[in-house]
């Protein structure tokens, strides 16, 4: 999960970016993921449900896709993949992220999927740094 006020995440992120200047940043979620098939319930996991409610806003955002698939475990994997795509959404608004790509084209962000019952990856998306987060979230260096 790509959430922005999470400094732990964020820390590892920028020093990734800045300091091991990597070329590549990973999104990679799985099928048959619990946490996935929990936001979808109205399960009360205590303190778990904060961390969770960022997958439920996923699935609002989609709600008229997801709501269509009639086969539940459709409709989990559906969600799998919509939420690998907006973390990987989440990293472009990153202000260093986007700096990053003006300065030195790089890193190139991809979101996969791993199918536990293969082995196989999917590769969902993929953004690199000649593509924009959308308006209201670049930055003006």
């Amino acid at each position: 999960m790509v959430v922005h006020t999470d400094f732990n995440m964020l820390s590892v992120l920028q020093f990734a970016v800045e300091v091991l200047k990597v070329k590549h940043v990973i999104v990679c979620g799985h099928y048959g993921c619990g946490g996935i098939r929990t936001a979808m319930s109205r399960r009360d996991l205590g303190l778990i449900n904060k961390w969770l409610l960022h997958i439920k806003d996923v699935y609002r955002f989609h709600a008229q896709e997801l709501d269509s698939i009639e086969d539940e475990q459709l409709r989990v994997d559906r969600l799998v993949e919509l939420n690998v795509m907006e973390q990987v959404h989440h990293l472009s608004d990153i202000s260093f992220v986007q700096r990053a790509w003006r300065d030195h084209q790089r890193p190139m962000l991809h979101g996969w999927i791993y199918d536990i019952n293969t082995g196989y990856l999917k590769d969902l998306i993929k953004v690199d740094p000649s593509k924009h987060a959308h308006d209201i979230y670049e930055y003006d260096f």
